[in-house]
């Protein structure tokens, strides 16, 4: 069965949900050029959810995918986030941003009953998720609406714990991928495995549709992983510069000059270890800093100064997701990009 049966989609391409730095215009036009659009909705709120979901329904009836993370919030520690303050206390200094006016708590919520609540109305067609996978009553929940599951994997373990869960297809996450690890079994970095290596492993020891993703950013990359056995391809880089991202003018420069060649896992950012192109706070203080919080409370303490040094026109402080290959596509709509990337594919 391809991708395309599996989903209902007219190409193998799925666009990479892409937390804060897109929404429901990036989705559209990926669904409605025939690919699998995206949303990310990890950081958004409930209302933002349902204002996004509804902007969804009133502009495709195309499948599309909500993609959700599924991390189990770790305690407050006091003696942890004042560790990472004071590690980035010169930094406040030198913007004159005083800590204690910072506020404590994290920036990204996992998937819930309220969640599912929220989006069964909308039947929606694909979910996928990131950091393994929810409750399984949930999972049950969201099988009985129709909806095909998704989730990331980082190693053959993973994706058979997938497989064993009940996901419909597995997403084969190669160490090049730009944005956040779905490690979830081991928080060892040195089980990371490259794409292709790691999608032919997966497709030999799983029985469910895999999908390639990390490091492919043009057709001849799409070709390559459909040829190792993939069923299709997630892509999230190359879409950053699409017109309908909201990708920052500051993210969009890094991702057009040299420094785009120079990515690291790192996990400054947020606690967990992601692929940013290397700046300022991941040259002095990472890319792995011990006194970080873990996932995801790191970034609240990190969120001022990104203000601060963006206000100033640079992203010395801000995470910019790239994968371990530049976008090459420059000033291309989404549904043009999405056609190009599928260019040698029979749908």
């Amino acid at each position: 069965m391809t991708l395309q049966t599996h989903l209902g989609t007219e190409l193998p391409i799925i666009q990479a949900p892409m937390a804060g730095v897109q929404g429901s215009a990036l989705t559209l036009a990926v669904s409605n050029a025939g690919g699998l659009g995206s949303l990310a909705c990890a950081m958004l709120t409930p209302d933002a959810l349902l204002k996004e979901l509804q902007a969804i329904k009133a502009g495709t009836d195309r499948p599309y995918n909500l993609n959700f993370f599924c991390h189990t919030q770790p305690e407050q520690s006091s003696e942890r986030e004042q560790a990472w303050r004071a590690t980035l206390a010169p930094y406040y200094a030198e913007f004159g941003i005083d800590p204690e006016t910072i506020p404590s708590g994290p920036g990204r919520a996992p998937f819930t009953a309220a969640t599912a609540d929220l989006i069964e109305a909308f039947n929606p067609p694909v979910v996928s998720f990131h950091f393994g996978l929810p409750d399984p009553a949930l999972i049950a929940r969201i099988k009985r609406w129709g909806t095909r599951i998704l989730s990331s994997a980082t190693t053959v373990e993973e994706a058979l714990w997938l497989e064993a869960a009940g996901v419909d297809a597995v997403i084969a996450q190669g160490l090049e991928a730009g944005g956040h690890r779905g490690m979830f079994l081991s928080d060892d970095i040195t089980t990371q495995t490259g794409t292709f290596a790691l999608v032919r492993r997966i497709v030999r020891a799983v029985n469910i549709p895999v999908i390639a993703a990390g490091g492919i950013a043009d057709a001849e990359g799409v070709a390559a992983a459909l040829r190792l056995g993939a069923a299709g391809v997630q892509i999230g880089t190359a879409y950053l510069l699409c017109p309908e991202a909201d990708t920052s003018a500051i993210h969009r420069a890094a991702l057009q000059s040299p420094d785009a060649d120079h990515t690291a896992l790192t996990n400054v950012f947020s606690g967990r270890p992601a692929r940013s192109i290397v700046n300022r706070l991941i040259a002095e203080q990472g890319p792995f800093c011990r006194t970080a919080p873990a996932f995801p409370l790191a970034s609240t303490a990190v969120a001022p100064l990104r203000a601060a040094a963006e206000a100033l026109g640079n992203g010395a402080f801000s995470s910019l997701w790239c994968g371990q290959h530049p976008p090459l596509y420059v000033d291309v709509d989404a549904a043009s990009l999405t056609r190009a990337l599928a260019q040698w594919v029979q749908s």
